[in-house]
């Protein structure tokens, strides 16, 4: 059986993760794939808020590389998956396998969303839509950010872009 997979992006503090979060309550039993890491007290910070705007309500699985492990292990009844974000998995990967070193774990993403056992609602940024960085390393996270975008995107059955806290349909 083919599961939905849907593709939620945008600019930061658009509100891709409250959107995403609001589709999966419609769902029993959501679980939510966290991918960040709490590297300093902002980012601490930042996790900890979304820890309590999801109150309880999701299953949460701490999953900052094996993104395709963790979709492959959901606990039984799972009946929708959140994953908050793929900018930060990605950003994770970057830093733990170097700029070439992610492509197989992307790969192994790809390949798990062939065989899903429930929905999967994805959250990312949309990062080509602002200046040039200045620091190569930046510039090629942006393009890298894109290619998965762009990956996604094409074997998603619906994209929506937040603009403003408004989501846009891209792709439904």
């Amino acid at each position: 059986m083919a599961f939905k997979i849907t593709l939620i992006t945008g600019g930061a503090r658009s509100g891709k993760s409250k959107y995403a979060l609001d589709l999966a309550l419609q769902y029993p039993n959501p679980a939510f794939i966290a991918t960040a890491q709490p590297t300093d007290q902002e980012m601490e910070a930042r996790i900890k808020a979304h820890q309590e705007e999801r109150a309880g309500q999701f299953v949460t699985i701490e999953a900052p590389l094996d993104l395709d492990t963790a979709i492959a292990h959901l606990p039984e009844g799972t009946g929708v998956v959140v994953v908050d974000c793929l900018t930060l998995w990605l950003n994770n990967l970057l830093f733990k396998f170097g700029e070439q070193g992610h492509d197989s774990s992307v790969e192994a993403l790809l390949d798990r969303l062939k065989n899903l056992s429930c929905p999967v609602i994805f959250v990312t940024n949309e990062l080509g839509m602002g200046l040039v960085p200045e620091h190569p390393l930046s510039r090629a996270f942006r393009d890298m950010a894109g290619r998965l975008n762009q990956q996604i995107a094409g074997v998603a059955d619906e994209v929506v872009l937040m603009v403003c806290g408004l989501p846009l349909p891209v792709k439904s």
